[in-house]
């Protein structure tokens, strides 16, 4: 099991137990199948829904944990109308249509286990009425929105190489000033320009960077081998190529390593940092990843680029080498429905290129 799936599958543990035990019996039989990273936004819907579900006097347990099937069948379609209104509207943690419709989900998923699944000791359903059988929910998820979405806001052509370019040398320019900036930036660039080169030549998710150990790197044959997302086979590692443009980047950072981050000998992580006051490498955290492309990016003057925006920027430019088969086995889609969000991005992409050759006859 990776790092990330550890952590997750830890925190899943202990939060299952504040839930009611017809949910904990829900996330027992799910568990072959999602990641404990799912099942964690299940548990997180579940709260808010059973929160609110005591706010409005339509549960009377004093605590999550006491939530009765029977209030559940007793809901009415009136109840999930003003919680959908509820989800909608109210002032903290505003939800967008995505997120509305995933929590929706989670509900449906819920009451379909417990009134078509489950059984009590009589051979009867759990739940004798599905409320959220008639509900529906709508897919927010089009390629083509998702497109739209993302146009402008990734890293095309030349960008992607001068992305790194200002890793590695422009932002100590911009930064000059300022000593404590300067001092972090000389110290990590060549670990950050290889982080940014290899997800710019890979395609890898931020979880998969962070989870890389020294023996998943085959450099000669230009390979790292992953635990994918969606595999539930915790001991099989998918093979997944990088482009020749990051094996320099990779090559200096290597040679870096081990003298200027001082890891333990027990500490196998590809990509290191060095903790405040610490004075030995520790595997790098995903929102610390995430944060350092975000200052990168803020002065190169791309300010809504993050790490799943590098990844984005890595699928639009190899999409236009190759079909959608392959660009769905490098980035580990499940489907291809996803992938075909490139396909509408390079609509752009390609018609602008085709501009610019004409420009230059």
């Amino acid at each position: 099991m990776n790092i990330q799936k550890e952590l997750d599958r830890k925190q899943l543990d202990e939060k299952v137990l504040g839930m009611p035990w017809f949910v904990q019996q829900f996330i027992d039989y799910k568990l072959p199948d999602l990641s404990p990273s799912t099942l964690l936004e299940y548990i997180r819907d579940y709260q808010t829904f059973f929160n609110w579900l005591r706010g409005e006097l339509l549960s009377e347990a004093d605590h999550t944990s006491k939530v009765t099937l029977t209030e559940l069948e007793m809901l009415r379609m009136e109840n999930i109308v003003s919680y959908r209104l509820y989800l909608t509207t109210r002032r903290e943690g505003a939800n967008s249509k995505v997120t509305i419709s995933r929590k929706l989900s989670s509900l449906r998923s819920l009451f379909h286990y417990l009134s078509q699944i489950a059984e009590d000791e009589n051979f009867y359903p759990l739940l004798k009425r599905n409320i959220m059988a008639k509900v529906e929910v709508k897919r927010i998820h089009k390629p083509k929105d998702t497109a739209a979405k993302l146009k402008g806001k990734i890293l095309e052509d030349e960008e992607l190489l001068e992305f790194i370019g200002y890793i590695l040398e422009g932002y100590g320019i911009d930064v000059a000033d300022n000593k404590q900036a300067l001092y972090s930036y000389e110290l990590n660039k060549e670990r950050d320009a290889c982080i940014a080169s290899l997800i710019l030549n890979s395609g890898l998710r931020v979880s998969e960077i962070i989870n890389l150990n020294l023996e998943d790197l085959d450099f000669n044959n230009k390979l790292l081998y992953i635990f994918r997302k969606g595999n539930n086979d915790e001991t099989y590692k998918t093979p997944v190529y990088f482009r020749e443009q990051a094996k320099d980047d990779l090559a200096l950072y290597l040679s870096l390593r081990q003298p200027r981050y001082h890891p333990p000998k027990k500490e196998k992580a590809l990509f290191l940092t060095i903790p405040n006051g610490q004075h030995e490498g520790k595997r790098m955290t995903k929102r610390a990843v995430q944060a350092m492309i975000i200052k990168y990016a803020s002065r190169f003057g791309k300010p809504f680029l993050t790490v799943h925006k590098l990844r984005h920027s890595f699928a639009t430019d190899y999409y236009l080498q190759n079909d959608i088969y392959k660009t769905k086995e490098q980035l580990g889609h499940a489907s291809t429905e996803t992938t075909e969000v490139y396909a509408h991005l390079t609509d752009k992409t390609m018609s602008e290129a085709i501009e610019r050759r004409s420009d230059s006859f």
